[in-house]
């Protein structure tokens, strides 16, 4: 499926920026789900600042439940823009401790806990990208083809 044209790659083939006429369209790689969740966390933050300019200070828990996979994305990057928005914490790194998937009588939930590595964000030192204001349902899915891809778009 194509997802249009890239307008930048991570070096290290985390994620993709593609092209959008007035937000952030990515689509994020993992070779798990716990990866795919990680590189997505990570494409976030690299949204707002660049990513290799961060030190790994302090960490943070971060967690979130969903009823799907894509409404577990959404709410994973939601809880990792709280964390910015309440702490002015940036991650450098992300590493989801669990993924649990259980069945609650005809549903299923699943949740994720991981662990934000970075620091706080200071201007003097870190070069502001763009603010992202929100986390969107907008053109989001997960697939499964040679490795999982997220697709998603970030509200600036």
């Amino acid at each position: 499926m194509d997802a249009g044209k890239i307008v930048y790659s991570d070096p290290g083939r985390r994620f993709d920026f593609l092209e959008h006429t007035s937000d952030v369209y990515v689509r994020a790689r993992g070779d798990s789900v716990l990866s795919l969740l990680e590189n997505a966390g990570v494409a976030l933050f690299e949204t707002m600042v660049d990513t290799s300019s961060l030190q790994e200070r302090i960490s943070r828990d971060v967690e979130a439940e969903g009823f799907d996979l894509e409404n577990l994305l959404y709410r994973w990057l939601e809880s990792l823009l709280t964390l910015y928005y309440s702490e002015r914490i940036m991650c450098r790194d992300i590493r989801v401790k669990r993924l649990v998937v259980e069945r609650q009588g005809e549903e299923l939930r699943y949740s994720v806990v991981g662990r934000c590595l970075g620091e706080f964000f200071d201007p003097a030192r870190h070069e502001g990208r763009v603010e992202v204001k929100a986390v969107t349902y907008s053109l989001m899915r997960i697939v499964k083809e040679d490795e999982w891809l997220a697709y998603f778009v970030l509200d600036i």
